[in-house]
């Protein structure tokens, strides 16, 4: 969460969801009742009575009957996208032009012509804000290491191997649909993307992948491949029917920094991360923090303040590329 000496005006702008999501309810929705500047007040739904029962549940103010009377709604300042992949781009197009501010599930798009209609449609709004939500890169592990790599603490970055997993064969849960988005490249394999373009600071030459398909929803269960930068490389292995883990190392001239939990950073413990160099090895443990609330608390300060965003919009695209670089060479 945020603590001093940050020094801003305590206004709390309010947030709608649109759409039921578990993540939302079970993640996104605890963690802002920590919020400095950000609260949860209603959901929208297609389905009126699930809105009803889904505010109920989650304890939230106000629910809607379709995602266009909450974009209608005056008293709602900013609009989080938890929805499948392939509604991201429509409804952040629709919530712009319906004078909201959007902090928008990853990935943002399906494709890499999706980003950029969203980019440009985002440039006819620059009064508003708008953001794909990779939380992981705003928890303190990822800025220490960031610092760590830009003080060349372990010299001059050559390799990164990352890996991250889960096990998930239901037929009915959108990661597992093709039409809409699913598949282990979309879904946890930006993570990777991401990660290797946040610590080499620059986009990918060229990549090389190979990629297992299911049978039976034609969606990606494994993908795993090696991204070129100009500074190094980057290897990763993302799944979605394999053993659930995840983990980084990245490599340097003169040392290495390890993440235990480098995605999905629990909210109620401590984290850390191993820094290797001269021999020895530092453990360094971060206190518990929510990297929703942190997300949501500094996307509202951008708002509040009419500063930019943390992660602009055009990283976003620029992630799309990596990812369509990967799946396209395979």
């Amino acid at each position: 969460m945020l603590r001093e000496p940050y020094c801003f005006p305590m206004k709390k702008l309010r947030w709608g969801i649109l759409g039921t999501s578990k993540f939302a309810r079970e993640k996104i929705i605890p963690a802002m009742r920590h919020c400095a500047h950000a609260e949860v007040t209603s959901v929208a739904s297609r389905d009126g009575v699930k809105a009803e029962h889904y505010a109920r549940d989650a304890n939230l103010e106000r629910s809607f009957s379709s995602y266009e009377a909450m974009l209608e709604d005056s008293e709602i300042d900013v609009v989080y996208i938890p929805l499948a992949n392939h509604l991201h781009v429509p409804l952040s197009i629709q919530a712009l032009r319906a004078g909201k501010h959007v902090l928008c599930e990853k990935p943002i798009s399906v494709t890499v012509k999706d980003a950029v209609t969203l980019l440009e449609e985002s440039y006819r709004h620059p009064q508003l804000k708008v953001m794909e939500a990779f939380m992981y890169r705003l928890h303190p592990q990822w800025q220490r290491t960031r610092q760590i790599l830009r003080e060349g603490s372990i010299g001059e970055s050559r390799t990164i191997q990352s890996v991250f997993s889960y096990y998930n064969r239901d037929a009915g849960n959108i990661r597992n649909r093709a039409d809409v988005g699913g598949g282990a490249m979309l879904d946890i394999g930006c993570y990777c993307v991401s990660l290797s373009r946040f610590v080499f600071e620059g986009e990918p030459l060229r990549a090389k992948s190979c990629v297992n398909y299911d049978p039976d929803f034609g969606t990606d269960r494994m993908t795993s491949g090696i991204l070129e930068f100009e500074k190094g490389t980057s290897v990763f292995t993302c799944a979605t029917q394999m053993a659930p883990y995840q983990r980084v190392n990245i490599f340097g001239t003169d040392g290495r920094i390890e993440l235990e939990i480098p995605f999905n950073a629990p909210p109620d413990k401590p984290t850390r991360i191993w820094l290797q160099r001269e021999g020895r090895i530092e453990e360094i443990e971060f206190e518990v923090c929510d990297q929703y609330a942190i997300q949501a608390d500094l996307f509202s300060l951008a708002v509040i303040n009419d500063t930019p965003v943390p992660t602009p919009l055009e990283d976003a695209v620029a992630n799309m590329r990596g990812i369509e670089m990967v799946m396209s060479s395979a």
